[in-house]
């Protein structure tokens, strides 16, 4: 949701070092002349925490803002200068500073004589005003909302025509006080829609002032009012559960009676092959019969497959799933994601909701995350201090009863680790995790880890000095040093066959290497150009944004050998027989499709992806009983495609129909609600023949 505001797709979590501009008073002759600056302060909270700030000062019609926060060591950091004309609009608009992952933020806005010209990190281009217009910066802070809001209050639908393209609008959502030290505050909550793919709720005072923003975790808010934190998270998720509870309502199909799909291939994970044309039936949720040819289903609910493909519901290994993500991680054929790391209360309930079919969203597997206390903590899971805590945070998971691992994080002292896994095998949990700062690979797999978590994570163990600190962007930036890296070396030779000697599964997260590695301002990204034109206009520029700064040439080409020496290595893990988990860290859905195409790079066949994808998943985690192959007795768990991904693996961004268990979606009636425009046409059902 936050990602809109100087940042990037990861950038929804983010101490201030405030960076305030100093505004230099005019010179006057007379003191009157002129009204005194005025500088407003919102807090940015999570976790309970302030975790920055954002700053406006504004002076008769220019505002100066300031934006900063830090989260997991790291976060945005923007200075702009905005100019207001006579009608409330900007007339002009410079963004500086870096995303949170360092890409530079030079983007411009003029209007002049008429004509609107900008430039962002997707180039430049002009248009002409022929009816009052709102500029949507790229890279804006939360304080864009306060322009939005004033320019759409005073408009009479409270909507407008948007450079550099669409529509803004707001609705009203609802009205409540607000108690700080400023006093009572009435206010209303807004949700603005047009740009992305979720709306952004928002707060106003009485005199349509910007009082916050709010999501279900983070909240901006007015300074002095930090003790309203709860209340204004409760009130996002309320808003965001109410929106996803009415699409769920419109979009859910439920059968009183069997549901067949006909004339389908169907994938078979073991053989790796597909069927002939079948009819598969399904009822009460659970998959009744696979049969080649055509069968009676004269009582059943039917599609017609038209000679696509069933594929069992893909599963996504590397999740942190939130509610907005949920829906649209069904409309693309995920049934299950692998959550790695969460608010834990949070997650609990959103499983709730979800079992309860009041939200739509994937099967959940969950990992306990415990993080050591630093200033560059996560702030996920259990923060611990000590080696105590971190067993106590152990037992805390393994009672709770529905955790499979635990996965441990950057700031966890090393020497703490050894005694963590054991206690975690003694309570019949998996180890899986990141590799703790000052440490290595091979100390963690000699600790007795299962899984390692993000190839960056193992492959730094090769080129960071035991002093260097991997809970900054180091973590991320020293990727450059691996061009130098001779693969086929001592240290990496003893890491891989340590790994397969001790049986150690890895996590690479390829995708999110690509982007951070590969993408380039003014270029789309390889991994968004199969749908980023289905896509609102705010992914349309996210997808021609670098994530990393590219710096000089010399570094545009370490950062690409560095992903051609990720390629290397995950190429010598299939070779040695490492097993290799398909995540993201990027949100599932649509990313799931780029992440399992790259694997193609290291010679797995299409056929070979989906069965890691789905059966071979499932059976890593122990659920190959009960989902991950479409046989009779198992969860009603699959998606169809129109054409055969074995052949053209694109195939599987084209979805026409999602069932999990009892309930069966249409991405075509799906998307729209998130300004998507659909990949394929909604399939017709034929209802039951009625009885004679």
């Amino acid at each position: 949701m936050l990602k809109r505001f100087g940042g990037t797709a990861l950038a929804a979590l983010f101490v201030l070092g405030a960076c305030a501009h100093e505004v230099e008073a005019p010179a006057l002759e007379a003191a009157e002349a002129a009204p005194a600056p005025v500088t407003e302060t919102w807090s940015v909270r999570l976790f309970d925490q302030t975790l920055g700030q954002l700053v406006a000062t504004t002076e008769g019609s220019a505002v100066k803002v300031d934006f900063e926060y830090r989260n997991n060591g790291r976060g945005p950091t923007l200075a702009e200068t905005i100019t207001l004309g006579e009608d409330g609009l900007p007339a002009s608009w410079t963004i500086e500073g870096a995303t949170t992952f360092g890409n530079e933020i030079r983007e411009t806005f003029t209007l002049t004589d008429g004509t609107a010209s900008w430039t962002d990190t997707t180039g430049s281009a002009s248009a002409a005003k022929t009816e009052p217009a709102i500029y949507i910066p790229q890279n804006a802070s939360p304080y864009a909302l306060a322009i939005y809001a004033k320019a759409l209050l005073a408009d009479d639908d409270m909507k407008m025509p948007a450079w550099p393209a669409g529509s803004l609008s707001i609705t009203s959502q609802d009205k409540l006080r607000i108690d700080g030290a400023g006093g009572p505050v009435a206010t209303t909550a807004y949700a603005l829609v047009g740009d992305d793919v979720d709306p952004t709720y928002f707060l106003t005072d009485e005199d349509g002032g910007l009082f916050a923003l709010i999501s279900p975790r983070l909240v901006i808010v007015r300074e002095g009012y930090e003790e309203a934190d709860d209340q204004l998270k409760e009130l996002a998720t309320r808003l965001s559960t109410e929106r996803l509870e009415n699409i769920q309502a419109e979009t859910a199909h439920k059968f009183d009676a069997p549901f067949a799909i006909t004339n389908v291939h169907v994938f078979d994970p073991v053989a790796k092959a597909l069927s002939a044309a079948s009819t598969v039936m399904v009822e009460d949720g659970v998959i009744t019969s696979v049969t080649v040819g055509e069968v009676d289903t004269a009582n059943a609910y039917v599609v017609d497959g038209e000679g696509g493909t069933l594929v069992p519901g893909l599963i996504e290994m590397h999740g942190h799933l939130g509610q907005d993500a949920a829906l649209k991680n069904i409309a693309a054929g995920v049934t299950l994601v692998r959550d790695m790391g969460n608010d834990n209360a949070v997650l609990s309930e959103l499983i709730g909701k979800i079992k309860a079919g009041k939200l739509a969203g994937p099967r959940v597997v969950r990992s306990g995350f415990i993080e050591g206390k630093s200033p560059f903590n996560s702030n996920n899971g259990i923060l611990v201090t000590s080696e105590e805590e971190a067993l106590a945070a152990v037992d805390w998971y393994a009672d709770a009863g529905d955790f499979w691992q635990i996965k441990i994080y950057n700031s966890m002292n090393p020497a703490w680790v050894p005694a963590v896994v054991e206690h975690a095998k003694e309570r019949g949990l998996r180890v899986s995790g990141h590799v703790p700062a000052f440490t290595n690979a091979d100390a963690m797999v000699e600790a007795g880890y299962d899984e390692m978590t993000h190839i960056n994570q193992l492959m730094l163990g090769w080129v960071l000095a035991p002093e260097e600190d991997t809970r900054t962007l180091l973590r991320l930036t020293a990727l450059q040093r691996l061009p130098k890296v001779d693969l086929d070396g001592p240290a990496v030779t003893h890491t891989l066959d340590l790994m397969a000697k001790n049986g150690v599964a890895i996590d690479p997260t390829y995708a999110i290497h690509e982007a951070l590695l590969l993408s380039r301002n003014g270029e789309v990204q390889a991994g968004m150009a199969d749908y980023v034109d289905h896509m609102p206009v705010a992914v349309q520029r996210e997808a021609k944004a670098a994530w990393s700064a590219i710096n000089s040439p010399e570094e545009d080409a370490a950062y690409r050998g560095a992903f051609d020496q990720i390629t290397g290595t995950l190429q010598r893990m299939k070779d040695r027989g490492v097993f290799i988990v398909f995540g993201t860290d990027l949100g599932g859905a649509l990313t799931l499709h780029r992440e399992l195409e790259l694997y193609q790079n290291i010679g797995f066949t299409p056929a070979e992806i989906l069965s890691r994808a789905t059966l071979e998943a499932a059976d890593y985690m122990g659920l190959g009983e009960q989902i991950g192959s479409i046989e009779p007795g198992k969860q009603a768990d699959f998606l169809l495609v129109p054409g055969n991904p074995l052949e053209d693996f694109k195939a599987i961004k084209t979805i026409r129909l999602v069932s999990k268990g009892h309930t069966v979606y249409f991405p075509g009636e799906i998307y729209p609600h998130f300004g998507i425009t659909p990949f394929t046409d909604v399939p017709e059902v034929t209802a039951p023949s009625p009885a004679e």
